[in-house]
This record gives C-alpha cells, sequence and structure tokens, in this order.
C-alpha cells in the first residue's frame, strides 16, 4: 500500500504540474501576477493534501502568526522539494530566488517563469547576491516580499545547517523589512530526488520578525534561530 501510494501521488502530481503549468501559461496576459500566484497556491495546498492523504506526510506549523500582511523576507533551511512548494502560500505576493536554468524546462519553467521569481546563476556567486540585493528591492518597494534560501543549495538533514549568504540581511537591512526566519525537517520525509515519500509529520517553525542595522548581524541572528530549532526538530 505504500508503494501504491506513492505511485499514484506521483502519477497525479507531475501530470497536475503539466495542467496548472498550461492554465497558468494561457491567463498570463489577461490576469494579473497576484491572481496568477494564487492559482499556483491553490495547486501547492491541494498537492499537499494529496500527499497526506496518498503518502502520509502531513505537517503542523507553530508560529504563523508571525507573518504579517506587510512585506518581509522569509528565511528557511532547504532540503528539498516540499518547502520549496509550502512556502509560496504563506505570503501573496512573493517572489522566489531560484536558478536560471528552471526557466528553460519546457512548460514548467515558462510557467515560473509567469510568476516573476528573481532569477541568477549560481556559478556566479557576487554577481547574483548584487543582482538579489537590487531586483529584490524593486520588489519590496512593490509590496512583494522575497522567499530565500540562504544556504543556496539543498542540504542532507543529516548535514545540519549551511552557512548563510548574507543577501537576506542586506535585503532586510536596505529596504527597512524584517526577516521571517522558517525552520522545518521536511528533508525527513520527502527527501531530496527521491521517489518514496515516508510517513511523518513535517514540522515547520515560524520565527518573530528579525530587525537590524546591520546586515551580517541580522543574516547571523536568523541562522542561529534557525539552527537552534534545527536541532530540536530533527
Amino acid at each position: 500500500m505504500k508503494y501504491l501510494g506513492n505511485i499514484i501521488f506521483n502519477i497525479i502530481f507531475y501530470i497536475s504540474i503539466i495542467i496548472v503549468s498550461f492554465i497558468i501559461i494561457c491567463l498570463y496576459p489577461f490576469i494579473s501576477t497576484i491572481s496568477l500566484q494564487n492559482i499556483a497556491s491553490l495547486w501547492v495546498t491541494a498537492v499537499l493534501h494529496l500527499l497526506k492523504y496518498l503518502c502520509g506526510v502531513s505537517w503542523k506549523v507553530k508560529g504563523i502568526e508571525n507573518i504579517k500582511e506587510n512585506p518581509c523576507i522569509l528565511v528557511s533551511n532547504h532540503q528539498g522539494q516540499w518547502e520549496s512548494f509550502y512556502l509560496q502560500t504563506l505570503l501573496i505576493p512573493s517572489s522566489s530566488i531560484i536558478k536560471k536554468e528552471l526557466l528553460f524546462i519546457p512548460v514548467f519553467g515558462w510557467a515560473l517563469a509567469c510568476l516573476k521569481p528573481i532569477h541568477l546563476r549560481r556559478s556566479k556567486k557576487y554577481k547574483s547576491m548584487k543582482k538579489v540585493i537590487k531586483d529584490g528591492a524593486k520588489k519590496l518597494k512593490k509590496g512583494t516580499s522575497i522567499i530565500i534560501f540562504p544556504e543556496g543549495t539543498r542540504t542532507n538533514p543529516k548535514d545540519g545547517i549551511k552557512k548563510f549568504s548574507n543577501s537576506c540581511g542586506y535585503l532586510a537591512v536596505n529596504n527597512s523589512v524584517p526577516i521571517i526566519p522558517i525552520c522545518h525537517n521536511s528533508g525527513l520525509y520527502w527527501k531530496n530526488k527521491k521517489f518514496l515519500k515516508h510517513k511523518g509529520e513535517v514540522k515547520v517553525h515560524i520565527g518573530k520578525p528579525i530587525y537590524g542595522n546591520d546586515p551580517k548581524m541580522v543574516t547571523e541572528a536568523a541562522y542561529d534561530w534557525i539552527k537552534l530549532k534545527f536541532k530540536e526538530i530533527h
């Protein structure tokens, strides 16, 4: 039954990606980015509930009250696909930091581009950081929150938390917006690049807003909070 549930989930998941991607692409010329993001959010919510029903991967969130309607920087550890999807539902409008290569994936990448993410090339770290700070500032001024995984890549839960890029701190300080730290253990259940999902409860902790005048200190504060929660839920 465990394998059957995973098979059914993956079939529906990948077919639905193509369907919702076509919907977003077709509607792009006619409706706002916020409306497109709401459609994507509804799809994500449906996928997560399907994951819970078919594979037994549920989730529990603490601290959701710390997220307000005002623009902010959502900063999270990164373990796999689960949080990449889930964080999209927390604030709309929002803009994720993604690899530019994702935009070249047929259909899915085109739909992703319609949602107006900030794209960059991981190989050019200094230029990428400058682009995140510049483009992120423009988004924040328009009322769009930014979603950042400051580790820069997905990390196996066994390896703990990697060093954070200071881009989230610079964005927060330069634009006078808070960092909202988020920690989760999704990688224990939806493992990176693995077909089989493991039954369990994803724990998501959302911290209080972090403000400051020093980008590096603000980044460090977010890192320390996430690292502390990481130890509690792994």
